[in-house]
């Protein structure tokens, strides 16, 4: 289909936002493994689910925000 006054190619892709959006979909071409990127995976894998894990089972119980009036203390304990 032609377009009417040779406005075919009138809008030019940034090559700065091609390059990113290349990089953005073959991420996992660049990846490597180094330690910091081994300690990092390991920090939101094993670390921070665990620290959650602990917070919640410290606390299970102790809390109780149902059927409260004002005033009345949520401590279980």
């Amino acid at each position: 289909m032609r377009r009417m006054a040779g406005h075919a190619d009138s809008i030019h892709m940034d090559p700065a936002l091609v390059k990113y959006a290349n990089m953005y979909v073959k991420r996992h071409e660049y990846f490597k493994w180094t330690p910091r990127t081994a300690w990092i995976s390991i920090a939101y894998i094993i670390a921070v689910p665990s620290a959650f894990m602990y917070l919640g089972w410290t606390t299970d119980g102790k809390y109780d925000m149902r059927g409260k009036l004002r005033g009345d203390t949520i401590a279980e304990f």
